[in-house]
């Protein structure tokens, strides 16, 4: 089928599915809970208690790729480094990608949970870390076992193909460019429509947060080097003090903000590591500065870019560094564009889901409270041409986040030591969402009724 008759189905799937009897949801919310009793839950207590950092999850996506092998699918490992691609045909039809990230991130857990990782490796940088899934990465990969199960359980009721994409990487957004790169649209079906969720610990479990329009600002890490001259500490006129001339850099970057994008436009320039020297009276050669640089727009992404170039060159300029000791800015090697859910797409998965979950469940009109990054960027970039919708599903009992504002202990952040969530009720609303988001769009419009 293509794109155009793909996208045809939508408008007449909208009409006839207005409506799913009360016994196909619960048939099909019984069935992920009895799947979740009987496996999923061992599954995602073995995830979290070994957790594996980017680019290394061997072990995690040998694991997915037997999993997804059990259910039928056809899959293909080593995909963007560690990457795991399962196919799912059932029939001519559009073509659905459904992605979960499987990595974690160096961080010695303190969730104090009796499955807590006490995990270590070697990161991709050769140094030894601890590790931790301190943003959920192992429910994702439990729920998408979940859902594939749920689907090869369910083919009388869809036709067309499932790609299962595992991701490596997101944490150091980079897994899903590398998928991209190594064939992932070329030697497998292109998707019509792609679908991700992300465990939001802020959320309530059995709230659903999906709206069009902007879900993740975009993100770059930036390396700047400094150069200078060294010299005696109490003989500074004889060098060119980096220390000097890179905080001049950090101060000046702060007017990209403030005076050169639109006060009505947001946008984040932090410099979150400064080092140069070893000693006291020693003025370095060097000085290394790194930052991340966030944006909701592309266009103001490029503004603060080739700012950050423009101003770290002329302040070396300005110290009277010559054109080849001026500060050099490395930028793209952790970098992803905005993520932006296909509006048609997302307007019609929302009446999916209120259908399915009650209008109550679902968190349609949230403000944007920071400026988190998210790789599944790439899979939905305009030049893909691909319609993209990544929700998010709640992970916190609404009982701990009355607590926390009550002035309780707050609820764990992600990227927290401290971090946890409610694994039973997050997995399973979210294989049921996913499994009904699928057969939304590969079935005959009537919805899931779950065998």
């Amino acid at each position: 089928m293509n794109r155009t008759t793909a996208w045809g189905l939508i408008g007449s799937a909208m009409t006839l599915a207005l409506a799913v009897p009360a016994t196909a949801q619960d048939a099909l919310g019984s069935a992920v809970a009895k799947d979740y009793d009987a496996k999923l839950e061992k599954l995602f207590l073995d995830f979290h208690a070994n957790p594996e950092l980017s680019f290394k999850e061997t072990r995690t996506a040998r694991i997915m790729a037997a999993e997804l092998r059990a259910t039928g699918a056809v899959v293909t490992e080593g995909v963007g480094v560690t990457g795991v691609v399962g196919i799912m045909k059932n029939g001519d039809g559009p073509v659905i990608m459904v992605r979960a990230d499987m990595d974690g991130l160096p961080l010695a857990e303190d969730s104090g949970l009796p499955y807590m990782s006490k995990v270590r490796q070697i990161d991709i940088d050769g140094t030894e870390k601890p590790v931790m899934h301190a943003c959920g990465h192992d429910t994702h990969i439990t729920s998408m076992v979940g859902t594939a199960r749920r689907l090869a359980a369910m083919k009388d009721q869809w036709k067309g193909t499932i790609v299962f994409v595992v991701q490596p990487a997101e944490e150091r957004i980079g897994g899903a460019a590398k998928m991209i790169e190594d064939g992932l649209y070329t030697r497998f079906p292109k998707p019509d429509y792609a679908l991700a969720f992300h465990v939001s610990a802020g959320t309530p479990t059995g709230k659903i947060e999906i709206q069009p329009g902007l879900t993740s600002s975009s993100s770059d890490s930036v390396d700047i080097t400094v150069f200078g001259v060294g010299t005696h500490g109490a003989y500074p006129h004889m060098g060119k003090d980096p220390i000097l001339i890179g905080a001049e850099i950090v101060v000046a970057l702060q007017t990209l903000i403030s005076r050169e994008i639109s006060p009505l436009e947001a946008g984040v320039v932090t410099v979150g590591s400064f080092h140069s020297g070893f000693k006291h009276n020693i003025i370095s050669d060097k000085a290394e500065l790194q930052l991340t640089v966030r944006s909701n727009d592309n266009e103001v992404r490029k503004k603060l870019l080739d700012g950050i170039k423009r101003i770290a060159e002329n302040v070396g300029r300005m110290n009277g560094l010559p054109e080849d000791k001026l500060p050099q800015v490395k930028v793209g090697f952790e970098s992803t564009p905005v993520t932006v859910n296909d509006k048609p797409l997302t307007e019609r998965i929302t009446k999916t889901f209120a259908r399915r979950f009650g209008a109550d469940a679902l968190l349609t009109n949230e403000p944007q409270t920071g400026m988190g990054a998210e790789d599944f960027a790439y899979f939905v970039a305009p030049n893909t041409d691909v319609p993209g919708l990544y929700f998010n599903v709640g992970g916190t009992p609404q009982a701990d986040i009355d607590a926390a504002k009550a002035g309780g202990p707050p609820v764990p952040a992600h990227h927290s030591p401290f971090f946890k969530v409610a694994p039973r009720e997050l997995i399973t609303l979210a294989t049921e969402a996913m499994v009904s988001a699928v057969i939304d769009l590969l079935g005959p419009g009537n919805g899931p009724t779950a065998d």
